[in-house]
C-alpha cells in the first residue's frame, strides 16, 4: 500500500467527508493523516460532513500510512476499537481476532472472519516495529 494512494472507494457512509476532503485538495491518505484539529473543524463548516467521521477517516489513514495496511483492513481495526498503532501493539492476537469477529457478528456478516491469528500476529508485529522506530 502506498501512502500517497488517493482516497478512492470510501464507503458510502463517508460520502460527505470525502467530498469535503476533495474540495479542500486533500486527496491522499498521508495528507489526511497530517490534518490538524482546527482543519478538521473547518472542513465541516457549511456541509453535512462531521468531525466524528473525519476523525475516523484520519484513524484509518494513520494505520494505512504507519503500518502499510490496506484501507479496508485499517477500517476494520478502527471500527473494532483498535484505532491506533499503540493500541494494536499492546493487543494480543486473540484480542484482535475476538474484537474484529465481534464487529463482524454485530454487522450480521455471514462471511468467514477476515482476521485469523496469523494475520493478527503480523499486524501486531508491524505495530510493535513501528513503535520501535519512533
Amino acid at each position: 500500500m502506498q501512502t500517497d494512494q488517493t482516497l478512492e472507494n470510501l464507503p458510502q457512509s463517508f460520502r460527505h467527508e470525502h467530498a469535503q476532503l476533495i474540495n479542500a485538495g486533500i486527496t491522499t491518505w498521508i495528507a489526511l493523516k497530517h490534518l490538524e484539529g482546527n482543519e478538521l473543524n473547518n472542513l465541516t463548516k457549511g456541509s453535512l460532513a462531521t468531525v466524528r467521521n473525519l476523525k475516523r477517516l484520519q484513524g484509518i489513514a494513520a494505520l494505512v500510512c504507519e503500518l502499510n495496511l490496506n484501507p479496508a483492513n485499517a477500517a476494520l481495526l478502527v471500527h473494532s476499537g483498535l484505532a491506533t498503532t499503540a493500541v494494536l501493539a499492546a493487543a494480543s492476537p486473540n484480542d484482535v481476532v475476538r474484537q474484529t469477529g465481534r464487529l463482524q457478528r454485530q454487522l450480521n456478516s455471514n462471511q468467514q472472519s477476515l482476521v485469523n491469528l496469523a494475520t493478527a500476529s503480523r499486524w501486531i508485529q508491524l505495530a510493535k516495529n513501528r513503535q520501535l522506530q519512533n
